[in-house]
C-alpha cells in the first residue's frame, strides 16, 4: 500500500510530458511556429506593442505552468510555444537590435546554456527529464529550454544567413545532425540524457529553418506562403496533437524504482 501511494504521488508531481514520438513531432512543431508567430508580430505590430504583450503571455503562461501541481498538456505546451516566440524574439534582439554577428551570439548561447546545464547537474546530480519533480528542477528545466531556443534561433539564422546556406538547406543541415542522437541512442548506447538534450537543441533550428522557408518569399529562398499561413497552419497542428495526443507526464525515476519493486 505505502508502495502504491508512492507510485501515485511521483506520477502526480511530474510536469513534463512522457518523451514519445508525439513529443518529438509537437515539439518541432512547436519551433517553427514560435519563429514564424515572433516574425509576423514584428511585421504587422510594432514591435512597441508585440514584444510587450508577448512577454506578458510568456509570463502568465510560466506562471500557470508552475501553479498547476501536475503535467496539464494544453499548459505546457502553451508555455513551450511561448518559450519559442519569447526565445526567437531574444536572439533577434541580441543580433538586430545590439547588432551582435550570428556567430557571437551563437557562442553566447551556447556558453549560457552549458553554465545552467552545470549549475543544474551541480545541484541537482542529474538533468534527466524524469526528474522534474521539484520546483527548483523545474526552473532548471525551463531555463534550460529558454535557451536551447535562442541558441536553435541564432544557430539557424546564421547557417542561413551568415554563411549563405539558405533556410531549406539549413533544415537539412541540422535534420542531418539530428540524426546523430538518434543513432547513437537506439544502435550505439548513447546515454540516454546526452541524447535527449542533443536532439531537443537540434530541434529548433530544423523546426525555424523549415519554417521560414516556408514562410519567406521567394525572392528571399522560401516558398512565399508568408508568416501568416504557415504560423496559423502549425497552430492548427499542434492544437490538434494536444488534445488528442497529450501524452502522459514522464514517470520520474524513483517512480520506475518503486514500480519494479511493487
Amino acid at each position: 500500500m505505502k508502495i502504491s501511494s508512492l507510485n501515485q504521488v511521483k506520477q502526480i508531481a511530474a510536469k513534463v510530458p512522457e518523451i514519445t514520438l508525439y513529443f518529438w513531432i509537437t515539439k518541432l512543431l512547436t519551433t517553427g511556429m514560435g519563429e514564424v508567430a515572433s516574425d509576423y508580430l514584428f511585421e504587422h505590430l510594432n514591435p512597441f506593442i508585440s514584444a510587450p504583450l508577448s512577454v506578458l503571455i510568456f509570463v502568465a503562461a510560466m506562471i500557470l505552468q508552475f501553479k498547476v501541481r501536475k503535467y496539464v498538456p494544453g499548459v505546457y505546451w502553451l508555455v513551450v510555444v511561448m518559450v519559442s516566440i519569447f526565445g526567437t524574439m531574444a536572439a533577434d534582439v541580441v543580433r538586430v537590435g545590439l547588432g551582435i554577428p550570428y556567430l557571437v551570439s551563437t557562442i553566447f548561447f551556447v556558453v549560457a546554456l552549458a553554465v545552467i546545464l552545470y549549475t543544474w547537474f551541480s545541484k541537482e546530480k542529474t538533468l534527466s527529464v524524469h526528474s522534474i519533480v521539484t520546483t527548483r528542477r523545474e526552473i532548471f528545466y525551463w531555463l534550460t529550454v529558454l535557451t536551447t531556443f535562442a541558441l536553435g534561433t541564432s544557430a539557424g539564422d546564421m547557417t542561413a544567413t551568415s554563411m549563405h546556406l539558405g533556410y531549406f538547406s539549413s533544415g537539412l543541415l541540422f535534420t542531418g545532425i539530428l540524426v546523430i542522437p538518434a543513432i547513437g541512442y537506439f544502435l550505439f548506447g548513447m546515454k540516454e540524457i546526452f541524447a535527449f538534450w542533443f536532439a531537443y537543441i537540434l530541434t529548433r533550428p530544423v523546426g525555424a529553418s523549415f519554417s521560414d522557408w516556408l514562410s519567406a518569399s521567394q525572392s528571399n529562398g522560401g516558398m512565399g506562403f508568408g508568416s501568416g499561413v504557415v504560423s496559423l497552419v502549425l497552430t492548427i497542428f499542434i492544437i490538434i496533437l494536444v488534445v488528442f495526443r497529450g501524452g502522459s507526464p514522464a514517470q520520474s525515476q524513483d517512480t520506475k524504482v518503486d514500480a519494479k519493486v511493487a
